[in-house]
């Protein structure tokens, strides 16, 4: 697989549905409660911005919308997935705007919102340019695109990160979920996923400015951040 391909999308959407049911308390065992911390501070990114409007793409069960929902209260914040199974949580969960949509052909108009957000969601995606440069329609000029996702550590760790990647995690999540095969596939991803330049090159490639990234918790996440010019429009 290349950096542009990952995984079939009617696997992807199947895997989920399964799992929407144990999806949020098995991310936070898996992480030992870390991921919980990087979606606040992602959450205090999108605040010092001051969007009035803000689209999490691939959100889920909602987590990091839910998190930009509380910490920007006066922001109209929007959930978009392709698994409804895991909306119908979000929705549960609080966040008041959700939305059915394939976040390669987005039902929102040309800058439509101040910020995207996309949390452990566009490594799953078909065509990472494409899903970029979909995003990057919807944004506003001098609009903000931030995607959070897992990455490999450098160094000593990650020789035995990898190890617990392929060999501990999906037999952990498998009991947890009770779906064996549904994080058959995260090692290979994480793998697969473009990191550090690999990532921000692709976000240049398709029109963003000033893009960079921050390696968290010893680089086993990273954030990347893009951002549009203001007199940027749309082709």
């Amino acid at each position: 697989m290349g950096s542009g391909t990952i995984q079939d999308p009617g696997y992807v959407r199947d895997a989920f549905a399964r799992i929407a049911d144990r999806y949020v308390t098995t991310n936070h065992v898996l992480s030992l409660g870390t991921d919980i911390l990087w979606r606040r501070r992602v959450a205090r990114m999108v605040r010092r911005w001051k969007p009035s409007s803000v689209l999490d793409v691939a959100t889920g069960t909602g987590d990091l919308a839910l998190e930009i929902q509380d910490a920007c209260p006066e922001a109209e914040v929007t959930g978009s997935d392709f698994c409804a199974e895991m909306l119908t949580h979000a929705r549960q969960r609080g966040l008041s705007r959700t939305l059915v949509a394939d976040a390669l052909d987005l039902p929102f108009g040309d800058e439509s919102f101040d910020v995207v957000t996309v949390a452990f969601g566009l490594r799953n995606m078909a065509s990472y340019p494409e899903a970029l440069a979909e995003m990057r329609r919807v944004l506003r000029p001098g609009g903000h695109l931030l995607i959070l996702d897992f990455s490999l550590p450098e160094g000593i760790l990650r020789r035995p990160y990898r190890w617990y990647l392929h060999r501990i995690l999906p037999k952990l999540a498998g009991w947890l979920t009770r779906e064996a095969d549904a994080y058959e596939y995260l090692g290979g991803s994480i793998e697969e996923f473009p990191m550090g330049e690999g990532m921000t090159d692709l976000m240049t490639g398709v029109g963003f400015a000033r893009c960079e990234a921050r390696p968290l918790t010893f680089g086993v996440a990273s954030i990347y951040v893009g951002e549009l010019d203001s007199e940027v429009r749309n082709p």
